[in-house]
């Protein structure tokens, strides 16, 4: 199919996942062999280009992924792509027990690509080769990349203020306007305390935002990116899709 570009770097559909295909050619695909209605299978998902124009040509659909990364890439996807959208993901935490059980299993990195998806903070390093240097995610913000956030994450059931300090001493080591912990764990008051002590991060033209924040995974769950407070925040981890029109909504399958 030559009437349809692959995706290079600068192409306005691309989110950023290394082997992307265009929607376009999925949905020819999908438009030739499928009609309204039918039921498509897509067993390696990959950032969800499958699923995305099934949505859009109004069939319903079922995706399988293998990580937490690539699914938590794919529910970003739909949810920007189709304002209002219904789904059901399997084998990920669904409420706050679920989590502590995939931590409890000793999955700690996909547990920890699983907790930034919630954010939409990108992994600091896919490969997990070396020392993350305090540095299990990113966050960008601004309109001209003034703002980088640093995100630890912390699956264990206890933490203490020395997690903040260490927080404090990789943000200004790596010269970042701020960052987020992320945490299982309910964070005590000296916690709480020694973050309000590092003050506020202003962007220009923007309301103040603390310098360190604390979120737990049960309010990332529950609120998503917004439960980071960030001015003027981009989507560089993950691009947003452009929003489509939704000709048949996602109806429930009878699994």
């Amino acid at each position: 199919m030559t009437d349809i570009p692959s995706l290079n770097s600068q192409a306005q559909e691309r989110l950023g996942y290394p082997t992307q295909e265009p929607v376009a050619l999925l949905e020819r695909i999908l438009s030739a062999t499928s009609n309204p209605g039918d039921v498509i299978l897509d067993p390696f998902c990959g950032c969800g280009p499958t699923v995305h124009a099934a949505q859009k040509l109004g069939r319903a659909w079922i995706g399988a992924g293998i990580t937490h990364l690539a699914i938590g890439l794919i529910e970003k996807r739909l949810r920007d792509a189709f304002p209002g959208v219904q789904f059901t993901t399997h084998g990920v935490p669904q409420d706050i027990d679920g989590a502590r059980d995939l931590a409890a299993r000793g999955k700690y990195h996909e547990f920890e690509k699983w907790a930034l998806s919630l954010i939409a903070a990108q992994p600091g390093n896919l490969s997990k080769k070396g020392a993350d240097r305090g540095i299990d995610g990113n966050l960008y913000f601004g309109t001209k990349h003034e703002g980088r956030g640093i995100v630890p994450v912390k699956a264990g059931d206890t933490v203490g203020v020395s997690v903040i300090r260490d927080l404090r001493g990789v943000v200004e080591r790596e010269g970042a306007a701020l960052g987020v912990f992320l945490t299982l764990a309910e964070p005590t008051r000296p916690m709480i305390s020694e973050a309000a002590g590092a003050g506020h991060y202003e962007l220009p033209g923007f309301a103040p935002v603390p310098r360190l924040q604390i979120v737990t995974i049960e309010q990332a769950m529950r609120l998503r990116d917004r439960a980071v407070r960030l001015p003027a925040r981009r989507d560089d981890a993950f691009r947003r899709a452009a929003r489509e029109e939704d000709r048949g909504a996602q109806s429930a399958l009878d699994l």
